[in-house]
């Protein structure tokens, strides 16, 4: 019998991770969500502009930066914050709808300066390229300390004594190895907190609600060995914290760790707090956990409660930081 068109595309499919993304024999790539882009601007609702800055030494790599209304009628120089975007290392970038929106009312309602990485994303190009290009992001950053670097809104609305890093997923993933490097290298950054939105880190043992059975399982573990082909496996460091002898190297006072109820992730969360007091960091971590919430629930509803309410306490977290100083 003859292969139908459908069978014979099938059979081109070489890798595939349910719903996210496929590579086919001939190299391929075929990303099944999050290719949609919007463009930078002035947001109508909340007075928010953006615009896309190239940074790498190579002019290749970018970033979206964000400044609040304020910064039309303030002197004061405002917080900076550096986000990492989700996606699973894959997905997305900064110019998502679902990330753009979302950090149009970060900059609007917690009042900073946003400086939102756009790495690059396997399996193109696999871990550890997205550490390496959001290291790059931030050494392009400390250019600004003296008010004398590239870009003039940070040069005149960023306030880099005050900085902090977050992200979602695997972008919270990211944040946390930039925190470890701020902390362990010369830079010349003042890093005062992290916040991580639904950290994706892993293990190869099952911890808390975790299951060998629960739906999710398999997807989470597959996901890290096809964006990192090199990996040691599921205990690497770069995935499990528990793992990773620089741990309490985290360069910052304070850690704002967000979970969803729902979210197979949920106590990998929990036990990062675990870790870094386990290993003798010496700050504190606040946790938060949104009850019936699955993961990143926040970048979908934005307009719904338990939405509004994470992100007031992003605004608080950064906020109280910064008056204490």
């Amino acid at each position: 019998m003859d292969s139908s068109p459908d069978d014979i595309i099938k059979d081109d499919i070489i890798k595939e991770i349910s719903g996210i993304v496929r590579v086919y024999k001939n190299g391929r790539v075929q990303k099944l969500v999050g290719t949609d882009v919007i463009p930078a601007g002035l947001d109508p609702s909340s007075g928010v502009q953006s615009k896309d800055v190239l940074f790498s030494p190579n002019k290749t790599l970018s970033a979206r930066l964000y400044i609040p209304k304020s910064t039309n009628s303030s002197t004061t120089k405002l917080p900076l914050l550096i986000y990492y975007h989700g996606g699973g290392f894959i997905i997305e970038t900064a110019a998502s709808p679902i990330y753009h929106n979302f950090l149009n009312l970060i900059a609007s309602e917690s009042n900073v300066v946003i400086v939102s990485v756009d790495y690059r994303t396997a399996p193109e190009h696999p871990v550890p390229t997205c550490y390496q290009d959001s290291w790059e992001a931030i050494k392009w950053v400390a250019q600004h300390v003296n008010g004398n670097g590239p870009e003039q809104w940070l040069n005149n609305y960023s306030d880099l004594g005050h900085v902090f890093f977050s992200g979602d997923s695997a972008g919270a993933n990211i944040a946390h190895h930039m925190g470890i490097r701020v902390g362990s290298e010369s830079i010349k950054l003042n890093l005062q907190g992290i916040i991580l939105l639904h950290p994706y880190f892993w293990g190869k043992d099952r911890i808390g609600c975790e299951s060998d059975k629960h739906p999710w399982t398999k997807a989470v573990r597959d996901l890290w060995l096809f964006v990192h082909p090199d990996t040691s496996g599921l205990d690497d460091p770069l995935i499990n914290p528990e793992m990773d002898p620089k741990v309490a190297d985290l360069g910052c006072s304070r850690v704002l760790v967000c979970v969803g109820e729902k979210d197979i992730l949920k106590d990998r969360g929990w036990n990062y707090r675990t870790i870094l007091k386990e290993n003798g960091w010496k700050g504190v971590t606040e946790m938060w956990e949104d009850k019936g919430e699955d993961h990143v629930f926040f970048l979908y509803n934005p307009r719904a409660q338990n939405a509004c309410t994470l992100r007031n306490r992003i605004c608080t977290f950064i906020n109280r930081i910064r008056a204490k100083a």
